[in-house]
């Protein structure tokens, strides 16, 4: 009999984001992990310590996934400014990433230590965000208020219902974000 292939690390810390988008940290359970990937959860124990490791690797794998990984590939990409901001966007906040973000987040408010992540991850991309405006924008508080209205339309589309007369939601924030790349009056 040939012998049973090992679950990945990788499926593992998936499994874990996954299960962190659906019902928050309290969700990353071994055994529930294990049932999810039809498996034994002594493999689990092969790649980490506990389960404490496993969220610190998740959190590793969120933060290059949704930041790291990003903007290494809009640099590599290229475009000019706009063209950055919105691949920025589509790649950072597409369903999967955005749903995990939302969860980091409302982890982040019990956490210290998740909260210290998500600032530095946040700062990461509010730096590409003054880059990006400072490129046609002079004024250091418009540069900061684009930055924060586009951070803000990013993170809290999601928790939008509004209709939006005449157009999509997608349409609504595709004009919001071509608002917010307007060059100054």
């Amino acid at each position: 009999m040939p012998p049973t292939a090992r679950t990945p690390r990788g499926r593992w810390i998936d499994a874990g984001l996954d299960a962190l988008s659906r019902g928050g940290p309290e969700a990353v359970r071994v055994e529930a992990l294990a049932a999810a990937l039809g498996v034994t959860k002594g493999g689990f124990y092969g790649y980490f310590d506990g389960r404490a490791a496993l969220l610190t690797e998740m959190l590793d794998a969120w933060e290059a996934r949704s930041t790291n990984d990003v903007l290494a590939r809009v640099e590599s990409e290229g475009g000019d400014p706009a063209d950055r901001f919105r691949r920025v966007g589509e790649l950072t906040f597409f369903d999967e990433l955005h749903r995990i973000d939302i969860a980091v987040r409302e982890w982040a408010r019990q956490d210290p230590e998740v909260a210290a992540r998500l600032r530095r991850v946040d700062n990461v991309r509010m730096e590409f965000l003054r880059t990006t405006f400072q490129s046609f924008v002079d004024d250091p508080d418009e540069v900061e208020a684009r930055c924060t209205l586009a951070f803000a339309l990013a993170i809290g589309r999601h928790f939008i219902a509004a209709d939006h007369p005449g157009r999509t939601q997608r349409e609504a924030l595709s004009l919001a974000g071509d608002f917010l790349l307007r060059p100054p009056a």
